[in-house]
């Protein structure tokens, strides 16, 4: 579902391309090509003008032809000058008419253009807009923000609920084949965020590709949406930092993580296929964060019965589970715990 005022989804199906004509070439060929078939019919009635007959004087003029030619084109005419034999009606019919047709198509054509489709897109812009609650934008979609999205939906995730914002009609094409709302724009802008209701979001993905670029759009969303979690994507290890005095949540670094598994693999043959696997929605086991219970509180992490905690969160403060605070679980306390991937779980390898 699209968010801007752009060629129609229903379009899809056909071969497109954004045009290189800046709107005044377009509505300029528009106008003469409207002329130039109203000086071919001109020119054929003044030719043929012994089939016309003026009720008013009886006389037809160069000016009578012009002022038939105008009407008759643009309207089915008045009775004053009409044809009367049967060459002047038959061309009437079969040439005019058509021409007739031709020139209020390309009137109403110029209109919707102009005027009628912003209007409509506007219009379902705003009830998109309206119904953007507790979604997710994902700013960026190359490729480490597809493969977040296909992620995100093979967890489950509506793809109705996920906004994909990027300046590319071809990546964009992508997400909205896979259901997703996208916005064609500049997320570094305040209007492009506010437009997704940015405020309103339950998080946000930023991968533009660029560190520095990422990062503006950090500092941008942030001031927008004080409390959103923004999770961030930077290439650069130097980079880290500044993402995060932009205001992300958590920052990533894919180099990084490459590197985790890579040097887990030298440490033993398991544990670079286990990291792989908590990150992966199609693995045995996932990490889950979630708030304290309130059956839990005053019991410690390793008493939880929904999976295997591992960290707490307690004013943002890590844990561990072998640390003493963690011993006790206390209100407002945040759990990361590894829970059991039910539906795609695998079968031992004895089976």
């Amino acid at each position: 579902m699209r968010i801007n005022p752009s060629p129609p989804s229903g379009t899809a199906g056909f071969l497109r391309r954004r045009s290189g004509l800046p709107m005044w070439a377009d509505l300029t060929w528009r106008v003469a090509l409207v002329f130039g078939l109203i000086a071919i019919v001109l020119a054929l009635h003044w030719f043929g003008r012994d089939g016309l007959k003026d009720n008013y004087d009886n006389q037809i003029s160069f000016i009578d032809v012009l002022y038939f030619t105008t009407v008759t084109v643009t309207t089915v005419g008045y009775g004053d000058i009409v044809p009367v034999t049967p060459e002047a009606r038959l061309f009437e019919s079969i040439f005019v008419t058509p021409i007739r047709l031709f020139v209020w198509l390309i009137f109403l054509g110029t209109a919707y253009n102009l005027f009628f489709r912003n209007i409509l897109y506007r219009w379902r812009m705003a009830r998109i807009q309206a119904d953007l609650h507790n979604h997710i934008i994902v700013t960026g979609f190359g490729t480490s923000g597809q493969e977040a999205v296909h992620e995100l939906l093979a967890r489950g995730a509506d793809p109705r609920e996920i906004v994909v914002i990027d300046g590319s009609e071809k990546a964009l094409a992508i997400a909205e084949d896979l259901g997703c709302n996208i916005l064609c724009g500049d997320s570094t802008r305040d209007k492009t965020l506010k437009d997704v209701a940015v405020h309103r979001a339950r998080s946000m993905i930023v991968s533009a590709g660029r560190d520095d670029t990422s990062i503006l759009i950090t500092l941008t969303a942030r001031h927008l949406a004080p409390r959103l979690p923004i999770s961030i994507v930077v290439r650069n290890e130097d980079n880290e930092l500044p993402a995060r005095q932009a205001g992300a949540t958590t920052v990533i670094n894919p180099v990084s993580f490459a590197g985790l598994l890579l040097a887990g693999s030298t440490s033993g043959a398991h544990i670079a296929d286990y990291m792989a696997d908590l990150a992966a929605s199609g693995g045995r086991v996932k990490l889950h964060e979630r708030p304290v219970l309130p059956t839990e509180i005053g019991h410690p992490l390793s008493a939880i019965g929904t999976g295997l905690g591992v960290r707490i969160y307690r004013a943002d403060r890590p844990i561990g589970f072998w640390e003493e605070e963690a011993r006790r679980l206390q209100t407002g306390d945040v759990i990361i715990e590894i829970v059991e991937e039910k539906d795609k779980a695998r079968a031992p390898a004895d089976e």
